[in-house]
């Protein structure tokens, strides 16, 4: 049996989610899903970081206890997954009391091997991503991500000694030519370590902060958010003995965002490092989402998609096929609602679904609905055969190095080919001729097994659309995954007529589109 592991960010729960946040769940939930059809046992984590100086602002102007506020807004974020269906196996949050003792016991793991001291330190202090920053990290004063400046900060904490672990990264990067991807972000951070990085702070005294895991040796400072954070990965694997975490952590893949690279490589590959855990086997870093007017979306600018309203527009696999095809992960892009009704109109209800009502239709009016069952194959379907036969390998391939678009670019050129087929094969002239009554049979068949293929392939991307589909041809069962070419529909089985992806109109009547 081989084990996967897939993780989102751990979400900062001080807002709702917003489409970065969708972006990033759902593509590691669709490779989640992909390498669980292929025969993987997989694990897919997300999760609440709830603790912190943003949260304790936020719950105070809420006038809500930080506890609470933050249990709320945690409950917020599993129901928009829910919702946009990324099918996490396991919800971490923060403040729970297991993965406290995780922190706990690691903070004193490294205080014993004098790994964390205790110092003075007066710095710039950026509070949008509570942590100590550089003068080289700013741009025209402040850190691109962030509304205000930084603000200069004196105090006691302690400090976990990252700069003494800088060589060995460089060492790992410099080895490991795939663990960070796409390259670009790999160079970034082999540049930084070019460098002296630093110690990192890893507490905040309680008199400023109190709304935190408390450090184990002194009540006085609590744990540094990304430092209890980071260690959400490990804490619901039953870190450092448990089964799970033997089973899943050395395949461990990461699925972030370009703005948290550095806690994910210099503070987190730092903090494996000196607790001896192995190193995440791949980090996958997403680029920004842009809006129409090609600066990253912003609640102030106006700019943004909401991911829970686009989905009840447009329907949610929509906007998960939309996400995947339009953005290549790795890479800024704009995402508008435009964008989203384009793919549904263009490719989903043109494309896919008209094929999907021909079809069926074709069957009805031919066969009285009835799966045909094929005679002699031709050329033509030997070439379908064989595209369908070659595609769960391609596609996985793909799918590992998280190019879900061009993954689900060569299903949609399979689409295009039987549309093709349609055309040349003509069932239309076929019908009228009783002595070609078996050829019919055979390209009605070769269509019915083509499209149950699709529903196999897209499944992860659009699971209820392609769950629908599969009804439509007559199987109410669980997706398979590269099943063999006349397993997928049934001779004599009932196949009903229905419409996968209403065309969204410009007077707002959803409707079908169909030819023949």
């Amino acid at each position: 049996m081989t084990y996967r592991y897939i993780t989102t960010p751990i979400y900062y729960v001080n807002d709702r989610p917003h489409l970065g946040h969708a972006y990033a769940s759902i593509h590691a939930d669709i490779m989640a899903r992909y390498l669980r059809a292929a025969g993987h046992q997989v694990v897919l984590l997300t999760g609440a970081d709830e603790h912190g100086e943003k949260i304790a602002k936020a719950a105070m102007q809420a006038n809500e206890a930080p506890d609470a506020f933050a249990q709320r807004h945690a409950r917020s974020f599993e129901d928009a997954w829910r919702r946009l269906a990324v099918g996490s196996d396991v919800f971490v949050r923060t403040s729970s009391a297991a993965h406290s003792r995780v922190v706990s016991a690691c903070l004193t793991r490294l205080y014993e091997a004098g790994e964390i001291y205790l110092a003075d330190y007066e710095g710039l202090y950026s509070v949008g991503q509570e942590r100590f920053v550089t003068e080289k990290e700013l741009v025209n004063g402040k850190l691109p991500e962030d509304r205000e400046p930084p603000v200069v900060r004196r105090e006691s904490n302690y400090f976990f000694r990252m700069e003494v672990h800088r060589e060995w990264m460089r060492r790992l990067l410099r080895d490991t030519p795939d663990l960070i991807q796409p390259a670009q972000y790999r160079h970034e951070i082999l540049r930084l370590l070019e460098e002296p990085i630093g110690d990192l702070s890893i507490s905040r005294p309680v008199e400023r902060l109190a709304w935190g895991i408390p450090i184990p040796w002194d009540a006085s400072h609590v744990t540094y958010v990304w430092f209890d954070a980071l260690l959400s990965y490990v804490s619901p694997l039953g870190y450092p003995d448990g089964a799970d975490f033997t089973h899943y952590w050395p395949s461990a893949t990461h699925v972030i965002g370009k703005d948290i690279l550095r806690t994910h490589t210099l503070f987190w590959l730092a903090m494996t490092h000196a607790l001896g855990i192995t190193p995440y086997r791949r980090l996958l870093v997403s680029g920004h989402l842009l809006g129409a007017d090609g600066r990253k979306m912003s609640k102030s600018l106006g700019n943004g998609v909401d991911p829970l309203a686009a989905a009840q527009t447009f329907g949610v696999d929509a906007l998960r096929y939309a996400l995947v095809r339009e953005v290549s992960f790795g890479f800024d892009g704009i995402i508008t609602n435009e964008v989203i009704e384009q793919r549904l109109n263009r490719d989903l209800a043109d494309d896919l679904g008209n094929l999907v009502s021909r079809t069926l239709a074709m069957v009805h009016r031919y066969r009285a609905g009835i799966v045909p069952a094929p005679g002699a194959y031709t050329a033509g379907e030997e070439a379908i055969m064989a595209r369908a036969a070659s595609l769960p390998e391609v596609v996985l391939m793909l799918v590992e190095e998280m190019k879900l678009g061009r993954a689900v670019e060569q299903v949609m050129a399979f689409v295009t080919a039987l549309n093709g087929y349609v055309a040349t094969s003509a069932p239309w002239t076929l019908a009228k001729d009783p002595a070609l009554a078996k050829r019919l049979d055979t390209v009605l068949h070769t269509l019915l097994e083509g499209l149950h293929a699709v529903s196999s392939l897209l499944s992860p991307v659009m699971p209820a659309s392609m769950g629908q589909l599969r009804a439509l041809l007559g199987d109410g069962g669980e997706p398979g995954w590269n099943v063999p070419w006349g397993e997928g529909v049934t001779a004599g089985a009932g196949v009903r007529q229905g419409i996968l992806f209403p065309k969204r109109r410009e007077a707002g009547v959803a409707g079908p589109t169909m030819s023949r």
